[in-house]
């Protein structure tokens, strides 16, 4: 339970960061605490996302991992980020990803930011 707290706390972090650095990731909405709650859900929409959808896309495009040396790896999280986002609006959450090219920029920042985050913090259950 504890490690699934502290990945949740990592990923509504990385998802802070990149909201703060870039301007078409935004999140919305009212008070400080009700855009707190709303990055909560979102990074545990986000980590459902990464746990249910991701193996199946990394298994499916295995020809491409190879032959980009992993490379597309950065196209995945990209269109993980663009599900998060999707799915975010389908339960009307204020949490929004404009673009492609953004989604890309924005794995990237996640994926630095969430290890970052996950070997500082303590991960046993």
């Amino acid at each position: 339970m504890k490690n699934f707290v502290v990945k949740t706390i990592a990923n509504a972090g990385a998802l802070a960061v990149a909201i703060w650095l870039i301007q078409d990731i935004t999140l919305t909405g009212g008070s400080t605490g009700r855009k707190a709650l709303t990055l909560v859900v979102v990074a545990l929409l986000f980590g459902l996302v990464n746990f249910v959808v991701k193996p199946v896309v990394k298994l499916l495009t295995l020809p491409l991992f190879i032959l980009t040396l992993g490379l597309i790896t950065l196209v995945v999280n990209a269109l993980m980020l663009m599900l998060t986002s999707w799915l975010a609006g389908l339960f009307d959450l204020s949490f929004h990803v404009e673009g492609f090219w953004t989604a890309v920029l924005g794995g990237l920042i996640i994926s630095i930011v969430s290890w970052a985050l996950n070997v500082i913090l303590p991960d046993e259950d």
